[in-house]
């Protein structure tokens, strides 16, 4: 039987190794592109669902021009604003990466809009959502009516929640519960919206029933909804004024 030294199987070893760590960065570097067009598609895809739109994206032939299309033709703008309720030129609303925003100081933060114009001809805001759940990121999307506190609707979306508990909040059970919600009590103090352990008394408008056995996924989506549209208060209270 031949045999090889310690050094000729160090060589090829190190020779093999380098050639696949080669063929993994071309292979990687190569879908790249196509990875971030699919990351793309599905963001404006779930900026659509908030406002209850893209529903027959199943049956597209194309899943990517459809939600093109659809994004185009219904979202009518976006922009970006601090947490004064200022426009901030020169920043592009679908670039912001949220997540990376809220790791900054409040006054530093770029906060995204996009517009969409209902059927019944009112302008609805949406904006996005960035959380932490129990086993990694929660997000989603929540739009409101022009009274900037009636939840229009909302959705939300998950890495990797408990199947069949946390995993729930992207269902449309639960995300059923939001349009009609409002954030602002009678007294125009912010309020967010409560996921509630115990049942909510369906008369509440600033709460809505957690996932059954999902208690931490749904006390994480609490926060997160505090948390993120705390930043766009003041442009919310300033939004209401203007259609008053």
């Amino acid at each position: 039987m031949k045999r090889y030294s310690n050094t000729y199987i160090f060589i090829f070893s190190s020779v093999m190794v380098i050639i696949v760590a080669t063929l993994l960065t071309f292979v990687s570097e190569s879908l790249r592109p196509l990875q971030e067009k699919n990351v793309k598609v599905e963001k404006k895809l779930d900026i659509l669902r908030s406002v209850g739109l893209a529903g027959e994206v199943d049956e597209a032939d194309s899943k990517n021009q459809y939600v093109e299309d659809e994004y185009t033709g219904n979202i009518t703008r976006s922009f970006v604003i601090n947490m004064d309720g200022e426009i901030q030129e020169g920043v592009e609303a679908f670039e912001v990466n949220l997540k990376v925003e809220l790791a900054k100081s409040p006054e530093e933060r770029n906060l995204p809009i996009f517009i969409y114009i209902a059927p019944d001809g009112q302008e609805i805001n949406i904006v996005p959502l960035q959380g932490k759940g129990l086993w990694g990121p929660i997000w989603g999307y929540i739009s409101f009516r022009q009274d900037m506190s009636t939840i229009y609707g909302a959705i939300f979306a998950h890495a990797k929640e408990t199947p069949g508990l946390g995993a729930e909040i992207n269902k449309d059970f639960f995300q059923d519960q939001f349009p009609g919600k409002r954030i602002f009590d009678e007294a125009n103090k912010f309020t967010s919206v409560k996921v509630l352990k115990a049942r909510a008394d369906p008369d509440d408008p600033h709460a809505v029933d957690a996932i059954s056995g999902g208690t931490i996924t749904s006390v994480a989506l609490q926060e997160m909804l505090y948390e993120c549209l705390g930043n766009y208060e003041t442009y919310f209270k300033n939004k209401n004024k203007d259609h008053e």
